[in-house]
């Protein structure tokens, strides 16, 4: 709305530029704001994920303008659930909400062309700017910029708006009293590459609901969590574990050794081992289900996984944080169209109950789901009798992924709708 003021002043600060912060980043400038975007690491860098979206990250990314119809983008046409013997490919469903297929694309190129994306848009991007504290005003208490560490030595930086999108760790958020809940789920991930011909190729993301370890196949051994094979294209597989805190084994597992006990006794030919690893195993905190509230306080935005958006049905991140990041610039923009005072006040307090009216009774359907499934005799009984019954299969489908029409929807997308509806907000 201004011109900028000075190098390290602007209209609104954006800290981090993964895919929250550089959504978040596009839209604020695109509209003419001075957005100052604040990245720690510098582009390329890796991060632990899947790399997979479902029709609800496309979706996000079709509304940026972003091409997903070139070769960088391989797309896929539903999800494999596998569990209890049974394999089962489900097609994206077909709906008015959403596109009927999703993608995959690794982090390491995707959030560089996110972040490419918002400078392009004006945004002016400072890599290799570690942010600690928040500075706050003495007397209100509200945000005013925040501190930060570069190669050339501290630096502040200014703006009467910051938007929290540094990830799991939420430094900025913590820095301004805005702790986790306990009482919301959390996961750990783990996730490395593998060179796979024969596995890199597949029209279907690939959900394992049962780890096993087969070292001894005359005895093999079930193990806690849940996993994933996600073929890349280029002849690399994505395959990752994910261990959620309702599970006994939350923080008592070596979760690098259950990939690899897991690996282990995939078939052969998938070429799924240690000699064909292409890395390390990484891992990475899930923050899920709103598990960090509210989301505006006193000047200061939580979007993506700083404000837990992370969907607790299947711990897919990078669709919800883009979602939360177009709910966060419309607000913004809402309130600097007012003067300052109640009003723009008003206007930012919109934010968190957008957020609400958007995901709160689903997610809160999700955390009393993620709750169960951390018990292994529910995961197993329920793998058992669902499985084999697509019909049921395909409810299950569009209440995980969160596909499914809310209004002139078929029979499922009526029971997720009356499924939200009974339950309250988080």
């Amino acid at each position: 709305m201004q011109a900028p003021r000075s190098d390290n002043t602007a209209d609104v600060i954006v800290v981090g530029a993964g895919p929250a912060g550089s959504t978040t980043a596009t839209y604020l400038a695109r509209a003419g704001v001075d957005v100052l975007l604040l990245e720690k690491s510098t582009f390329p860098r890796e991060k632990v994920c899947g790399d997979g979206l479902t029709p609800r990250g496309v979706k996000q990314l079709l509304a940026l303008g972003v091409d997903v119809s070139s070769s960088d983008w391989v797309k896929n046409k539903g999800l494999r659930v596998v569990g209890g013997g049974v394999s089962l490919d489900l097609d994206w469903p077909e709906l008015t909400s959403y596109p009927n297929f999703g993608v995959v694309r690794a982090r390491l190129d995707f959030d560089e062309m996110l972040a490419n994306l918002a400078v392009g848009a004006g945004a002016r991007m400072r890599q290799a700017t570690n942010v600690g504290a928040p500075i706050l005003d003495d007397k209100t208490g509200r945000i005013t910029g925040v501190n930060a560490k570069t190669a050339d030595g501290p630096v502040t930086f200014h703006a009467p708006l910051v938007i929290a999108a540094d990830g799991v760790s939420a430094r900025t958020a913590i820095g301004m009293g805005l702790e986790k809940n306990e009482k919301r789920p959390i996961g750990v991930a783990v996730r490395r590459y593998y060179q796979s011909q024969v596995r890199t190729n597949d029209e279907y993301l690939e959900s394992h609901l049962e780890l096993w370890d087969r070292s001894d196949p005359k005895n093999p051994i079930l193990m806690p969590g849940y996993g994933w094979i996600f073929g890349m294209g280029d002849g690399t597989v994505n395959v990752g574990l994910g261990v959620l805190n309702s599970s006994k084994a939350f923080g008592r597992t070596d979760y690098r050794a259950l990939l690899k006990a897991w690996m282990a006794g995939t078939p052969e030919e998938w070429q799924l081992n240690e000699e064909t690893a292409t890395g390390g195993i990484l891992g990475a905190a899930l923050p899920m289900g709103f598990n960090r509230t509210p989301h505006y306080k006193d000047g200061l935005l939580l979007v993506g996984d700083a404000g837990g958006s992370v969907n607790p049905f299947n711990g897919e991140g990078i669709g919800y944080a883009m979602e939360s990041a177009s709910m966060a610039a419309e607000a913004i923009l809402q309130a600097l169209g007012r003067p300052d005072g109640l009003g723009r006040e008003q206007a930012l307090a919109g934010y968190p109950l957008a957020m609400s009216d958007h995901l709160g009774s689903y997610y809160r359907l999700g955390n009393v789901f993620s709750k169960l499934i951390g018990q292994p005799k529910i995961m197993a009984a329920a793998t058992k009798l669902g499985l084999p019954r697509k019909k049921l299969m395909y409810l299950v489908l569009k209440l995980l992924a969160g596909l499914y029409d809310t209004r002139d929807g078929d029979w499922a997308d009526k029971m997720v709708v009356a499924l939200t509806k009974m339950a309250p907000r988080v």
